[in-house]
């Protein structure tokens, strides 16, 4: 059985995921730690693999492995590929993941192949989670296929017809906007992100709710159609990032929901590139 580690190191939060034969099998998610050495980072993979044994990171129902099948020291998988938007942490995990695999892992950037077609005039410039993102979404859903991306930004990735990266949106993220208004303001209060009860707020934190949080529905929903009208046509549309699950049900829009996009992306490009 060949197992991969794959590591999505995003601006708020790392994920770790562990691939059995190509199927991601189990995922785990840590804050991102600017000041984090490779051993804080080779620890955090041996818990992920702890709370897999022990079954509190749950192992994917179509997942051909079983936490025997885990080894119980180094090498803990047979590759590794990292995928980071946080330079200063990309030579950390190269390293970690080094140790823990015994051979150097792939890094997402230029000179990775990726089967995508860049309609972009810098591709170099494209960040590695987003480029995972639209390999996998590729996989899922065919082309073309428009991928909406909830984290510290709001990312939106168009595929085209012919497969190619048309091109994209980057916004705030709704943290990003809620942080930035209870900081900027001095009489607003830092809230909960959550739908609030009633489109018009009865109270300040409600109100704010409804802002933020409808303000981002109406802002995603507006923005598929203003896309499909540039493209010209209809594309299906995935959700990923934390709250995905709570906006795609407030949308007026159908939105398909997988938060281990970036993952299973990074598996394939994984082998797509293995020497």
């Amino acid at each position: 059985m060949s197992l991969i580690l794959a590591i999505d190191i995003r601006n708020t939060h790392t994920r770790l995921g562990l691939a059995a034969d190509g199927v991601l099998a189990a995922q785990w998610s840590v804050g991102t730690d600017a000041g984090c050495t490779a051993d804080e980072a080779v620890s955090c993979v041996a818990t992920f693999f702890d709370a897999v044994d022990c079954g509190l990171a749950p192992l994917a129902p179509d997942a051909a492995l079983a936490p025997a099948d885990l080894p119980s020291r180094a090498p803990l998988a047979d590759g590794a590929i990292i995928a980071s938007v946080f330079p200063s942490l990309t030579e950390v995990w190269v390293e970690a993941a080094r140790r823990l695999t015994g051979t150097r892992p792939l890094t997402v950037g230029p000179g990775l192949k990726s089967g995508l077609k860049m309609a972009f005039s810098d591709p170099s410039s494209v960040g590695a989670d987003r480029v995972a993102e639209m390999v996998a979404a590729k996989s899922a859903w065919g082309a073309p296929v428009l991928v909406v991306d909830l984290g510290t930004s709001t990312t939106f990735e168009l595929l085209d017809r012919e497969g190619s990266f048309k091109g994209g949106i980057i916004a705030p993220g709704m943290r990003l906007g809620a942080a930035a208004l209870a900081q900027g303001a001095a009489q607003l209060p830092a809230v909960e992100l959550r739908a609030p009860r009633a489109l018009l707020g009865r109270s300040t934190e409600a109100a704010m709710q409804s802002g933020i949080v409808m303000g981002e529905v109406a802002r995603i929903d507006g923005l598929i159609d203003m896309i499909w009208e540039d493209a010209g046509y209809r594309t299906p549309v995935v959700l990923t990032g934390r709250g995905a699950e709570s906006i795609a049900a407030l949308m007026g829009h159908e939105a398909s929901v997988d938060q281990a996009l970036g993952l299973r992306g990074l598996v394939e490009l994984f082998y797509m590139n293995r020497r």
